[in-house]
């Protein structure tokens, strides 16, 4: 090597000149693109219903259609505002619709349903199949289905709303389109996919199964899971962790009701304190009624009737029951994901 290439080499930064052809050292980043254990952007949180109600409330009064065609109060984790997200992969949101009124039919993507929280007297359509709306129902709206919402009863409607968009953006796999009309046709009878999957281990035996991996049931009646729960709640141990648990089911396959997310409710006795447990999915709880604290981490958060908190992934969480009535917690995961791509992991702490 002649003394001029021996100065031009002590001369040059390698690793700006590294950086300026798009590349980088792997030894620098190594504990950043490899951790030693997840680091999730998303903290625990809960959002109050009380505090959020009477803004929804204000915002129905307040504005038309035409100005807030979906009135909904999008659910942002402190963590992940930038884009903004409820938890790893999931949002939620809460919706309100006045009597009357209608939303225009659309489908998208991502994969969808709604929890109803209260009123009555609205109903949604999804591809042609009129299914109504009472609280404690679980609604879906898989992916690429065509759907909208009616209210003709007398008093605002407002349900939980959740999406797997985060996901779905990050991906790159997106797209969204309109209806040609406002509302769908309905070419379905009214409820049609609820009454015949509602009977639990008997299902239609006839024609082809329903296509994709998506549960075909449009509506899971609240009626039908205290139902379950008045049948088994007094003798079945249920989870140390989780209460007396139950998973709303696609029906034909026996996995979850949408592939990207998995739906489920738990009762917590009075007086129920679970062990801790911790998962590398996230999650997002609804609190249909009761009263009681999730210890997530470091941070205790109490929660009461229809109160919402999000579970980033790999944190501890504890559940306790601190009310003297029965607790009914829903709750939604992305657990489906991990499994799929073999990332799942559980374990007690």
């Amino acid at each position: 090597m002649t003394s001029s290439d021996t100065a031009h080499t002590v001369a040059t930064d390698h690793y700006a000149a590294v950086t300026e052809l798009h590349t980088a050292p792997l030894w620098r980043f190594l504990g950043d693109v490899l951790p030693t254990e997840p680091r999730p952007a998303a903290v625990a949180h809960r959002w109050r219903y009380a505090d959020l109600r009477p803004h929804l409330l204000h915002f129905l009064g307040a504005l038309g259609l035409d100005e807030a065609e979906r009135r909904v109060l999008m659910l942002i984790n402190p963590g992940m505002t930038d884009p903004p997200a409820t938890t790893t992969s999931l949002y939620a949101g809460l919706q309100i619709i006045g009597p009357r009124e209608t939303a225009q039919a659309h489908r998208h993507a991502s994969h969808a349903f709604r929890f109803v929280i209260e009123g009555s007297g609205a109903a949604t359509t999804v591809n042609g199949e009129r299914v109504p709306m009472s609280p404690g129902d679980l609604l879906l709206t898989p992916g690429g289905h065509w759907h909208d919402h009616e209210h003709t009863g007398d008093e605002p409607m407002i349900w939980l709303d959740a999406l797997d968009y985060p996901l779905v953006n990050a991906l790159d796999a997106s797209y969204f389109e309109l209806f040609g009309q406002r509302s769908q046709p309905h070419t379905v009878p009214d409820d049609l996919s609820s009454r015949q999957y509602v009977h639990g281990l008997l299902t239609p035996a006839w024609g082809p199964p329903p296509p994709g991996p998506s549960s075909p049931v449009g509506r899971y009646p609240w009626a039908e899971t205290r139902r379950a729960f008045d049948a088994i709640a007094d003798d079945a141990a249920g989870s140390a962790a989780e209460g007396v648990l139950l998973e709303y089911r696609n029906p034909v396959t026996g996995g979850p009701v949408l592939p990207t997310m998995s739906c489920r409710v738990t009762r917590l006795r009075p007086g129920f304190t679970g062990v801790p447990v911790r998962r590398t999915s996230s999650s997002v709880l609804y609190v249909v009624s009761g009263d009681g604290t999730a210890e997530i981490g470091s941070t205790v958060l109490d929660w009461t009737d229809h109160d919402v908190v999000a579970i980033p992934p790999w944190q501890p969480v504890r559940l306790r029951n601190t009310g003297d009535r029965d607790a009914y917690l829903f709750g939604y995961t992305n657990e489906p994901v991990l499994r799929a791509l073999d990332l799942y992991r559980e374990e007690e702490c």
